[in-house]
């Protein structure tokens, strides 16, 4: 994940819980606090768990697709309309080429949209061009993940910071339209190729003179880089009819090829370099505004002035499985935990000598003091003893799924009932059921033996 990914996720965070209100953060901001760094790393890693969690990162990568299958998609139809200019500026071959026409068609939309981009780069200040706007509703439509909402306007407020947008557009812009100039050339000298074409200019109001010093002022440059163009005798003739000379063919070709590049593809070129250079630049200075509400108020959960225990928010809705158990860098040793025992049990059963007792949760305090310290030091197995007796209601189950996930491995030791009692079998196969869906093994035996050698 790149640090422009990681900062757009942080800032789609920001937004859903500006617009949803505040997600369920206790074990995002509990794994951010174990992280050295300054904050606005601590910031980045809850943001990156929480769009772990709720299928954000998945979502962006939807995103990104669709914008990889947009850019396709435009691309496609650019180099179609390219080869249209060239169609429409040279024609079939069977009548003369209007010099002025073909430069026309070759490049006179081009040149209004670059006057355009421009203007609206220097007063505008933040351009959106069209083609960027139909760029980016391509990627919404076609990433197809309702997850992705926020991922657009999170991406649109983090570049305005550094108005990178009109560099991130001007890229896009300046590239469809190299790429369409550059199509046009190639099908033109294909067509120049396999053709035999006739030049002429016409006119009624204006003098010849007028056309000799714009066609030989456009053929300067072009000149110097070694493109062939017509002399002023070959200009006056050409303004009565199409030269039959071979010369004068090749002559206008060159010159109109040669306009076409130094007028059309190198400005095009060096302004998407230009585009890309600032982008590069920006992109490199790209950093979150704590200033920001939604950051500001997480200054004293994420580095707090003094630690604080217990657990304010709600439940969450929905219990999130527990992926496959791997290795934890740094976990050892094997622990034993209760959960919300009564005074009928006997407590602490006789543990071996490595095992030890982490005691009955039976609090919020007690809870989060013994979270803080697994994600700490993880052990490398970890047993959670329930009474099957009580239901597995959803507060119960998202603890044993959060202590699940601060151990290399788990199990679930479900008590047998206190003598002269027994067991609703229901409640029960509830229990298994809801263990069945958090990937959690499950034992009615306590499971010492493995919490001693790792052994089943």
């Amino acid at each position: 994940m790149t640090t422009l990914d990681r900062l757009w996720l942080t800032e789609a965070i920001r937004l859903r819980e500006e617009q949803a209100g505040p997600l369920e953060d206790q074990e995002a901001n509990r794994n951010a606090r174990t992280s050295s760094g300054e904050l606005t790393l601590r910031i980045e890693n809850r943001a990156l768990w929480l769009a772990e969690r709720d299928g954000l990162v998945t979502a962006l990568k939807h995103w990104k697709q669709g914008a990889k299958l947009a850019l396709l998609v435009l691309a496609v139809v650019v180099i179609a309309s390219g080869c249209g200019l060239a169609f429409a500026a040279l024609g079939n071959g069977l009548l003369p080429v209007n010099v002025f026409w073909a430069l026309g068609s070759l490049l006179g939309l081009n040149l209004l949209m670059l006057l355009g981009w421009l203007s609206g780069l220097l007063f505008a200040g933040e351009h959106s061009a069209s083609l960027g706007r139909l760029w980016f509703w391509l990627s919404e439509k076609l990433a197809r993940d309702a997850k992705a909402s926020h991922l657009g306007p999170a991406l649109v407020l983090l570049l305005q910071r550094q108005r990178l947008n009109r560099w991130a557009l001007g890229m896009l812009v300046n590239g469809l339209w190299l790429l369409a100039l550059t199509s046009a050339l190639v099908l033109m000298l294909l067509l120049l190729a396999t053709r035999r074409y006739g030049f002429v200019w016409e006119t009624t109001i204006l003098s010849a003179d007028t056309f000799v010093a714009l066609t030989q002022a456009l053929g300067t440059l072009p000149h110097a880089l070694g493109f062939t163009v017509p002399d002023e005798t070959m200009i006056r003739a050409s303004g009565d009819a199409a030269l039959a000379l071979d010369s004068a063919r090749q002559a206008w070709a060159g010159w109109l090829v040669g306009v076409l590049l130094v007028f059309g593809i190198v400005p095009r070129l060096l302004l998407a370099g230009l585009c890309l250079w600032r982008w590069q630049r920006g992109k490199a200075k790209l950093a979150l505004d704590l200033k920001l509400p939604g950051y500001s108020q997480l200054r004293e959960r994420l580095m707090p002035s003094s630690e604080r225990l217990g657990i304010s928010d709600a439940a969450p809705e929905q219990l999130h499985h527990i992926d496959p158990p791997s290795a934890i860098n740094g976990s050892e040793g094997a622990l034993l935990v209760g959960i919300e025992l009564d005074s009928q049990r006997t407590w602490p059963p006789s543990l071996p000598a490595t095992v030890k007792d982490a005691g009955i949760l039976d609090s919020r305090e007690s809870r989060q003091r013994l979270l803080d310290q697994l994600t700490r030091y993880p052990p490398a197995r970890l047993a959670i003893a329930c009474d099957p007796r009580r239901s597995p209601d959803r507060g119960s189950l998202a603890l044993i799924a959060e202590l699940a996930r601060c151990a290399n491995a788990t199990r679930v030791w479900l008590l047998p009932a206190p003598p002269g009692q027994t067991l609703d079998a229901d409640r029960l196969s509830d229990w298994h059921g809801a263990l069945a869906d958090l990937q959690l093994l499950h034992s009615d035996h306590p499971p010492l033996n493995w919490l001693e050698t790792g052994d089943e």
